[in-house]
């Protein structure tokens, strides 16, 4: 599993990571839902975590990347501490968190409205979808992230 993570991501330090990150997501898995005596093709459903194992961790540091960049672009006077920022970005990595397993569009229409404030007649038209649609949207993403805040 290192091997294979090494080869797609250059650093044999990260690949340990995810390889751990991996095997603790299939233990967590098989506790609450073993399938592991069933599988046919156990390294093929042991990649399939490894690879989105490693798209969180694509997609979280890309998420770190963005707001470190959108703190640099601030002015001095809008600078806040180390302290602040590592709970901001551990912030962003719970919403990130919360909003896995929505839809593209779902999770879109969700922060545009809750981030932007943009009303849903307008994010209706930049999804190119009913008013009504985003109203299920909506509510599906904010009774997902209930649900996410309560089992943690």
């Amino acid at each position: 599993m290192v091997s294979w993570l090494r080869s797609r991501l250059g650093c044999s330090h990260q690949a340990a990571d995810l390889a751990q990150d991996t095997f603790i997501r299939l233990l967590l898995a098989e506790r609450t839902q073993p399938v592991a005596a069933e599988l046919k093709e156990p390294r093929h459903f042991l990649v399939t975590i490894a690879k989105r194992v490693m798209i969180d961790s694509f997609r979280r540091k890309a998420l770190e990347q963005a707001y470190l960049q959108a703190m640099a672009e601030q002015p001095q006077a809008y600078a806040i501490s180390p302290e602040e920022r590592l709970l901001v970005i551990e912030t962003l990595q719970r919403l990130d968190a919360m909003l896995n397993g929505l839809g593209r569009k779902a999770k879109r229409a969700f922060l545009l409205s809750q981030l932007q404030g943009m009303p849903y007649k307008d994010i209706a038209e930049q999804l190119q979808v009913s008013v009504s649609s985003v109203t299920k949207y909506i509510a599906k993403a904010t009774e997902h992230c209930l649900i996410f805040a309560l089992e943690h």
